[in-house]
């Protein structure tokens, strides 16, 4: 998968009818859109400004959920959805989706039957896709199953079931299923300026290759804004005295070694002091605490947590493990920002714990299509409803939507998780024949972490990775699974991808360079 060779493509296409879909983003959203729109035979294209998944969609909590929160504030509409698309994604991606058990501790009488009783609702609401019965648990098992679990005034919990999932994986394996569907995908490509006719509707893009410095245009039938955290950036090139449409809110996670929590089951905390709930799951073999919602002024590819909300993460998970996390024991801290749809009335006053997830979809006067809001677990339906409203837009012929059941790159049932390469699904064998093929492909990174030298090769020739922190960060997740031993890995994975990319050691002192400054913002 040869960038440069889209690049080349890309300008080659001079005229309108090149394109029936232009995406901007290269996130969640967007790369459902491309997905979408491509897999219905319509010619797409997508641009990213930074490499998939670079901001929001590569700092969730894991987990794809219907959002028990949102039950308790009663958006049952928002829950029945994220609770269908969990059923259709688990099913389409079982390499990366997996059912993760759930369990609240219970330290008051009424939280047995009351949890219950909306985890049953929430079981409903699943269908035919639920992923198992809540059920409540005694003292005894509560302790049985999670060892770790504070004990003290312990009267009991409850059992329930929903997804977890590695978010920056399914964005790579969702670029490569667009690929395979037609699409023209690319990253480190940045949208400069909207084209308009005279008719003042919107026409194309001005495009800039970030990386090989040329710039050209782009034009297209319907041009879809998926850049999340960037969406206003956008609409101001479409409408510049236009008011903001997302507000910023930011969350924190915290990645403890598995010690903390040595099961293979999840905790959730229903509500803490800010109101919130709270999660602490295993993953990769760590364990990931959050999450915080605090507003912040603006948005930034490399948010940076701030020091009360690492404190406040590590003394409400201390509230409920009898192994209490102090900074020292903290691997990695990442925070992600959230567009969230701001509501229209009093929105400078509205808090953004309390602002709805659900995702805002709507057409210009001139023609540009915007999606915005939303969560991981509804990316596919949100690109459904996208693509569908931009072909009434922009009269295309309909084509049915087939993603409900299309399965994603790297598709592979009853992966061995035990195996750090079940990540790469059904890609998994061809890059244990890397590794066998070439005997020093096989070598660890480092002692501490099983990620090997086949894999960084595999990023830069199959998963388009430009960049280590490409690699580190969204690629082999060793950024989030440990920042500091990341970055003593840096300098050689710099070398392996200069040898793949051709590139000089100045380009490698560079990225080394870059990516310790970038990894300062995850080490406390």
């Amino acid at each position: 998968m040869v960038r440069e060779q889209y690049i080349d493509r890309l300008k080659e296409v001079k005229d309108g009818s090149g394109w029936d879909f232009i995406v901007i983003g290269g996130g969640a959203t967007g790369l459902g859109i491309a997905v979408d729109a491509a897999s219905r035979g319509y010619k797409t294209v997508l641009l990213e400004q930074s490499d998939f998944a670079k901001a929001t969609s590569s700092r969730s909590t894991k987990l794809v959920h219907g959002g028990v929160r949102y039950l308790q504030k009663g958006d049952v509409a928002l829950v029945r959805e994220a609770l269908h698309e969990r059923g259709y994604l688990s099913r389409n991606a079982p390499h990366l989706v997996k059912n993760q058990r759930f369990i609240i501790g219970n330290y008051q009488w009424w939280e047995k039957p009351f949890y219950t009783l909306g985890l049953t609702f929430y079981d409903i609401l699943a269908g035919n896709m639920s992923l198992g019965r809540s059920l409540p648990m005694s003292k005894k098992e509560v302790i049985r199953h999670i060892p770790q679990i504070e004990q003290n005034q312990l009267k009991g919990g409850v059992l329930y079931h929903d997804g977890q999932f590695d978010d920056s994986r399914l964005a790579i394996n969702l670029m490569q299923t667009a690929v395979e569907n037609g699409a023209v995908v690319v990253n480190y490509v940045r949208v400069s300026s909207l084209i308009k006719d005279q008719q003042q509707t919107i026409v194309g893009v001005v495009a800039e290759d970030t990386i090989g410095g040329s710039t050209f245009e782009l034009k297209g039938k319907c041009i879809i804004n998926a850049t999340g955290i960037f969406v206003d950036e956008i609409i101001k090139m479409d409408k510049p005295d236009e008011k903001p449409l997302v507000r910023p809110s930011q969350g924190v996670h915290v990645v403890v070694d598995r010690s903390f929590l040595d099961s293979d089951d999840a905790i959730m905390v229903p509500k803490t002091s800010d109101g919130r709930v709270m999660f602490g799951v295993p993953w990769h073999n760590r364990v990931i605490l959050g999450t915080t919602d605090t507003p912040v002024k603006e948005f930034v590819l490399e948010p940076r947590a701030l020091e009360e909300e690492v404190d406040f993460i590590l003394e409400t998970a201390g509230r409920y493990l009898t192994k209490k996390p102090k900074r020292e024991d903290v691997r990695c801290v990442f925070a992600g920002l959230r567009p969230l749809a701001a509501p229209k009335k009093h929105a400078e006053e509205a808090k953004t714990k309390e602002i709805s997830r659900s995702h805002k979809l709507l057409a210009s006067d001139s023609g540009l299509i915007t999606i915005t809001g939303g969560k991981w677990t509804t990316y596919r339906s949100m690109a459904e409803q996208t693509v569908d409203l931009a072909i009434k837009t922009k009269g295309l012929d309909f084509k049915p939507c087939k993603t409900r059941h299309l399965k994603i790159h790297g598709y592979k049932k009853n992966p061995d998780r035990n195996d750090h390469l079940y990540i790469y699904g059904s890609d998994q064998e061809q890059i244990l024949q890397l590794q066998k093929n070439n005997p020093a492909y096989a070598q660890k990174l480092h002692q501490e972490l099983d990620f090997t030298v086949a894999e960084v090769v595999w990023a830069v020739k199959k998963e388009m990775a430009c960049t280590v922190d490409d690699v580190l960060a969204r690629r082999v997740r060793a950024l989030y699974i440990d920042a500091k031993i990341s970055v003593e890995i840096a300098p050689a994975v710099a070398s392996i991808m200069a040898k793949e990319l051709q590139k000089d050691t100045k380009w490698e002192e560079e990225q080394v360079r870059d990516y310790v400054s970038l990894a300062a913002n995850y080490i406390f």
